[in-house]
């Protein structure tokens, strides 16, 4: 596949590509927002704190609006997804964001529309419509676009113009579209089938995004994607056994492995043993917001102190995380927790 370099100064504020500034910039991290319609609110707040700070950019993992199964549970306070009239919504509020807006799909955004009820919703067509909407050609989401490279661009993977790549100031950024639900896996042979194609896909685009950062001397890699891929259980067996033994009765087995995204952490593993780098991978789907080094080398049984794990706040907690690229720091990126204090449960 042939790289090609997408540098994004003349896009970005000046002051961040400046000589005075040039080692540092920062990007903001959201996901699996909003939900409810008390949360639109909660979310509007959100966007206002993204625009009133100095971004490069900022990415939505995926899961933009609740899940069907939500909606019926719910249904005075989460609206129905999936629909023509919530995608359009969804896409006017990425446009009242300042900044670059790069989306990653999640599960709750095609995959799970098969649950709607009023009429039957194909999840393929959902999701062309989801590809036709949000990846404009070349470019990204937001009110300040910037160039983007799309996986589409090579002829054995041309549907796939969502998984994106572009560099800022010597840091190579990149989305796989890794979902929740599975990844879509063992539903139908249809659903099936497409699991198979979108993950030789991913697969394709980790590599090729590791290549590009090799090639181009990158500082670091950034990966986004939305599902967690469950990096706990692909651990070594001792380090396994003291996070799970809280949780596990005696004498019962560990969990096993979740064969959708076995894969993904074995390729990252892989590319990780001969790239020292830092590399951060973002994610959201569980909802959990934490910061860790969940990947593990299968030679050492270590784990690669050069990749981090971050996943994003999610419904119902309203926030936002600030991450800092800094080439004074030794791992390269720092993540702040950017909490809403309108959107703080306990002070209302």
């Amino acid at each position: 596949m042939k790289a090609r370099h997408v540098s994004l100064c003349a896009a970005i504020s000046l002051a961040l590509c400046s000589p005075a500034g040039a080692q540092t910039f920062q990007f903001g991290l959201v996901g699996d927002m909003p939900y409810t319609i008390a949360q639109d609110e909660d979310y509007r707040r959100v966007i206002a704190s993204l625009n009133a700070a100095d971004l490069a950019f900022v990415v939505h993992v995926g899961d933009m609006q609740g899940s069907p199964s939500d909606h019926y549970e719910s249904p005075d306070t989460i609206s129905l997804p999936c629909t023509d009239q919530k995608y359009d919504a969804l896409y006017a509020s990425f446009g009242s964001i300042k900044h670059p807006v790069i989306l990653t799909p999640g599960d709750n955004d095609w995959t799970d529309c098969h649950l709607v009820r009023e009429s039957k919703v194909d999840p393929l067509e959902r999701l062309a419509r989801l590809r036709a909407i949000f990846y404009p050609s070349g470019q990204s989401l937001g009110q300040r676009t910037i160039p983007v490279e799309s996986e589409a661009s090579v002829p054995q993977f041309s549907k796939f113009r969502e998984n994106l790549r572009w560099t800022v100031h010597g840091v190579t950024f990149g989305t796989l579209h890794i979902v929740g639900s599975n990844d879509n896996l063992g539903r139908t042979p249809e659903m099936d089938a497409e699991h198979a194609e979108r993950k030789a896909a991913n697969l394709a685009w980790i590599r090729s995004l590791f290549a590009e950062a090799r090639r181009s001397g990158s500082r670091g890699l950034v990966l986004m994607a939305h599902a967690n891929p469950g990096f706990e259980n692909y651990w070594p067996k001792e380090p396994k056994r003291r996070y799970f033994r809280p949780f596990v009765s005696r004498g019962q087995p560990l969990p096993s492995r979740p064969a959708a995204f076995d894969a993904y952490v074995e390729a990252l593993a892989q590319e990780l043993e001969s790239y020292d780098k830092p590399v951060a991978f973002l994610h959201g789907d569980t909802h959990l917001f934490r910061i860790d080094k969940p990947l593990y080398s299968k030679t050492t049984e270590r784990l690669f102190e050069n990749f981090t794990r971050v996943e994003t706040f999610g419904d119902p907690n309203t926030h936002w995380v600030r991450i800092t690229v800094d080439e004074s720091e030794p791992q390269l990126f720092r993540f702040d927790a950017q909490i809403i204090p309108d959107n703080i449960a306990n002070r209302r």
